[in-house]
C-alpha cells in the first residue's frame, strides 16, 4: 500500500491545521473505549470552525488532542494532526510547550482554570510574552496592557495590576483571550468560552473574537453545544456525534439545508422568536455511552430515517455538496 504521507503533508501546507483520521482511546480494566474515531477536518487561516454536539459527543477531547492535553490514560491511538506544514501530535511535552502559546493559544470555558490566583493579570501576561517572544520587561507590560485594551477592558494601565478574583467573569475571560493572544498564536483552541456567561457578556466575547479573525487572521476552533453561537461566528461547521464526525459544510448550509437527520433534530430544536406558541422538536433517545456504542451508525437508534444497512454498516463522509460533507447512507447516491 503507498504512504499517505507526503498526500498529508501537502495537503497539510494547504491549511492552517490539518487533522486526519484521529483516533482517541481510554484503556480501562473491561476493555478499551474508542472515543474519537477517524475525525478528520481541516481549518484555514482566518477562518472560525465551529464544532457543535451533544455533551460527550467528542468536541473537547479533539480540542484537547490538538493542543496536546490529553488527560490520562486518554491517548491518541491513530491519526496525524498537523499545524501548516509541521506534524505535531507524535512531539514531546517540551516541544509542545513550545507550540502552545506561540503557535497555539487556548480559551476554556471557566476562566479561574487559566489563571493563578496568586499573581496578578499582568504578572501572567508578561510571563507569557516573554516565554514565546524576545521582549523586554517594559515591552512585554506595554503589550500587556495593549492586550487588556484590545480585549475591552477599561482602564487597563490599572487592572493590569489587579488580581484575578477582583474582575468579574465575563472581564476575566477577557483576560483569559488576551493571554490567548499574548504571543501571536496563528490558531485558537476555544473550548465553551461563553458558557458561563450571561447573554449580552457572551455576545461581546463573540464579537471579539470574530473582530480577531478579521484583523489578525487568527484561525479559531469554537467548540459549543450551542448552535446560536455557531450560527452567530463560525464559517462552517462540524457536527459531531459519539465520537465521529457526522457532518461539516459551510454554516449557511447547514443550518438552511442539513443533511444529516441528527443535524436536522438539532436545528429544529433551535427556539424561534417566530414560532412561540409551538412546542420545540426533541430528538428521542440518548446518545449512547462509550461502551455501548451500537453497531453501524451511532445514531440509528434514534434515527426516523434508519435502513436495515444502518445497523450494521457505518457510513463514511460523502460529498453532498460544495465543501460540505455528511456521513449517511441517506446520501450515498450523491457522492461525488
Amino acid at each position: 500500500m503507498p504512504s499517505t504521507h507526503g498526500s498529508i503533508s501537502s495537503m497539510a501546507m494547504q491549511n492552517l491545521l490539518s487533522v486526519h483520521d484521529l483516533n482517541v482511546e481510554f484503556p480501562t480494566r473491561h476493555g478499551t473505549l474508542h472515543a474519537l474515531t477517524d475525525v478528520s477536518f481541516n481549518i484555514r487561516p482566518g477562518e472560525v470552525l465551529g464544532m457543535v454536539g451533544e455533551s460527550g459527543a467528542g468536541k473537547s477531547l479533539t480540542g484537547a488532542a490538538i493542543i496536546g492535553l490529553l488527560e490520562p490514560p486518554g491517548r491518541m491511538s491513530q491519526g496525524e494532526i498537523w499545524l501548516r506544514d509541521q506534524r505535531i501530535d507524535h512531539l514531546s511535552e517540551a516541544q509542545m510547550r513550545k507550540i502552545r502559546g506561540r503557535k497555539i493559544g487556548a480559551i476554556f470555558q471557566d476562566p479561574l482554570t487559566s489563571l493563578n490566583p496568586l499573581y496578578t493579570v499582568g504578572q501572567q501576561l508578561v510571563e507569557t510574552i516573554q516565554t514565546h517572544l524576545h521582549f523586554s520587561n517594559q515591552a512585554a507590560l506595554q503589550r500587556a496592557i495593549e492586550l487588556l485594551k484590545a480585549t475591552g477592558i477599561p482602564a487597563a494601565e490599572e487592572r493590569i495590576h489587579h488580581y484575578p478574583h477582583q474582575f468579574s467573569g465575563g472581564m476575566r475571560q477577557r483576560v483569559v483571550i488576551a493571554l490567548a493572544l499574548a504571543a501571536e498564536p496563528e490558531l485558537i483552541v476555544a473550548d465553551e468560552p461563553t458558557t458561563a456567561l450571561d447573554v449580552s457578556i457572551q455576545a461581546q466575547i463573540l464579537e471579539l473574537l470574530k473582530k480577531l479573525c478579521q484583523e489578525q487572521g487568527t484561525a479559531i476552533l469554537l467548540i459549543t453545544h450551542d448552535m446560536g453561537v455557531i450560527a452567530d461566528i463560525a464559517d462552517r461547521v462540524a457536527v459531531m456525534y459519539a465520537g465521529r464526525l457526522i457532518e461539516i459544510g459551510p454554516v449557511e448550509e447547514i443550518i438552511r439545508t442539513p443533511k444529516h437527520p441528527y443535524t436536522t433534530g438539532l436545528m429544529q430544536a433551535i427556539p424561534s422568536i417566530h414560532q412561540l406558541d409551538e412546542r420545540l422538536n426533541q430528538i428521542p433517545g440518548n446518545m449512547p455511552r462509550l461502551n455501548a456504542i451500537p453497531a453501524g451508525c451511532a445514531f440509528h437508534p434514534r434515527c426516523s430515517q434508519r435502513m436495515p444497512r444502518c445497523d450494521q454498516e457505518t457510513p463514511d463522509l460523502l460529498t453532498v455538496g460544495h465543501r460540505h460533507k455528511v456521513a449517511c447512507w441517506l446520501h450515498e447516491e450523491v457522492q461525488s
